[in-house]
């Protein structure tokens, strides 16, 4: 599998790319086969199933409401973010929901119960992945003539995977074929070592495989950044409360004007670093409202790379960086290269290893990136990304309520800070490690499965039973 830094980073909505993101995208998959196989026009009924961590916090996490989008015909990257509650809405009031078409005819209004055809099934896991979802298509009102059905695995950040029947775990598929292949962390220092290029630059000649410039790589790259700094924009900018019933108050907007007022009252060394911290919970307050976020790698983890790539725009750029369009790209290829090994070798979903998988990923990437940036070796460079990690072993998921922000938001921050001193242990240090980033990636993934599944995104442990008010 050639896995690109534009499946790494995605532009979404909140407030879960496994359960939001993913999601909408298989129900636009299942709408895009219904068509393709000339079964829209005999659809009466469809009827959902979400297995394992999405029954178990489907309702929080949004992905009820993303499913109907995806049937709808919306994606993740262009969906007005109000628009999953209006359809969700609609349904529990006129028991409809409208399939969009794909093709010139008309869209298809079926019959659509939310009481009765989103069926949450948390305490059941299918084999793959504790993320799946069934759809099923019927020529009936009642339900009882089946037409078709599909089921699909969000395996996190927003990738989805179609079960073909095999009885083979699905894989994402990408055949092209690039210069430098790379699975690990090994694979990629050796490639590193025998061409003379840095860790940036094989991931640029790699996304040029996909059929793009250089400069076109560049351009999307500040396209994402673009998104990640008006998510930070945004939530800086936003006061009240957040959703759900917990009574969380966003927090960013006071950080954020604290620290401006600050700026008049004199020197203080570690201001850059509460900066980082009000960036980093600004876009995952963004994220918990169901704002619009890019994946990096998951929206759970989303405030990560976006709150150091600024830290460094801001405070830390070094000489002879201060194009400003070099150093995002630098740094997001570096942060996606990083991704890319842990996705293929253990996994970024928090249902699958808990937030380890999460956190603890964006803040291996973003250490990374902060290396290279400054000027690191790639040796020190995986140090980096290593150090992140080591720290974040064992890591729960355990959000409160199911919502995505207690303790999800404030881990953004300590997540960022982590990154940073990370980065620069690994800088200071010659780049040899006791402990591989190859090493700490099979070591996250089998705590992972040692992890109790209570505490693997199903609100079933830790502070989502132990906290008082929940």
């Amino acid at each position: 599998m050639a896995v690109s830094v534009f499946d790494m980073f995605t532009v979404g909505i909140g407030p879960s790319s496994s359960h939001t993101v993913g999601p909408m995208r298989a129900g636009v998959g299942f709408l895009e086969n219904l068509q393709a196989d000339g079964l829209l026009d005999q659809v009466h009924r469809v009827r959902i199933k979400l297995f394992g961590s999405l029954g178990a916090t489907g309702r929080g996490h949004g992905t009820d409401r993303a499913v109907l989008a995806g049937l709808a015909g919306e994606h993740p990257d262009t969906v007005d973010p109000e628009l999953p509650a209006r359809l969700m809405a609609r349904a529990a009031a006129d028991h409809t929901l409208t399939l969009a078409s794909t093709s010139e005819s008309a869209a298809r209004t079926i019959v659509f119960n939310p009481i009765t055809d989103l069926v949450m099934e948390g305490r059941r896991r299918l084999r793959f992945h504790p993320n799946a979802l069934s759809l099923t298509a019927y020529r009936d009102d009642d339900a009882t003539q089946e037409l078709h059905n599909e089921v699909w695995y969000s395996i996190g950040g927003g990738f989805v995977v179609r079960d073909d029947g095999t009885g083979e775990p699905p894989m994402p598929r990408d055949e092209t074929r690039v210069p430098h292949p790379f699975r690990n962390g090994a694979e990629l220092l050796n490639i590193c070592a025998a061409s003379g290029m840095s860790i940036p630059q094989v991931v640029l000649a790699n996304e040029m495989a996909h059929g793009y410039s250089k400069d076109e790589v560049r351009e999307k790259l500040m396209g994402l950044w673009t998104v990640m700094d008006q998510s930070i924009t945004d939530g800086c900018g936003a006061t009240g409360e957040l959703p759900g019933g917990l009574g969380v108050r966003r927090r960013a907007h006071k950080l954020h004007s604290d620290l401006m007022n600050r700026r008049q009252t004199g020197y203080d060394p570690l201001a850059g670093l509460d900066w980082v911290s009000a960036w980093a919970i600004a876009v995952n307050e963004q994220n918990a409202v169901g704002g619009r976020v890019v994946t990096a790698p998951t929206n759970g983890a989303a405030g990560i790379v976006p709150a150091v790539l600024k830290h460094v725009l801001t405070f830390a750029s070094p000489d002879g960086l201060r194009d400003d369009e070099r150093l995002v790209a630098n740094f997001l290829l570096t942060a996606g290269a990083i991704g890319m090994v842990f996705q293929q070798t253990a996994s970024i979903s928090g249902a699958e290893v808990g937030c380890q998988g999460e956190v603890g990923v964006a803040c291996s990437m973003a250490a990374a990136s902060l290396a290279q940036v400054a000027g690191g070796t790639p040796q020190q460079v995986c140090n980096a990304a290593e150090i992140g990690m080591e720290h974040h072993l064992g890591l729960t998921c355990d959000p409160v309520r199911g919502l995505v922000q207690v303790p999800c938001i404030e881990r953004n921050a300590v997540g960022a800070v982590t990154a940073i001193t990370a980065a620069r242990l690994a800088l200071a240090g010659d780049g040899r490690q006791l402990v591989s980033l190859d090493e700490v990636c099979a070591t996250m993934m089998s705590t992972g499965a040692d992890m109790k599944d209570k505490y693997k995104e199903t609100s079933r442990g830790g502070l989502a039973v132990n906290l008082a008010n929940c």
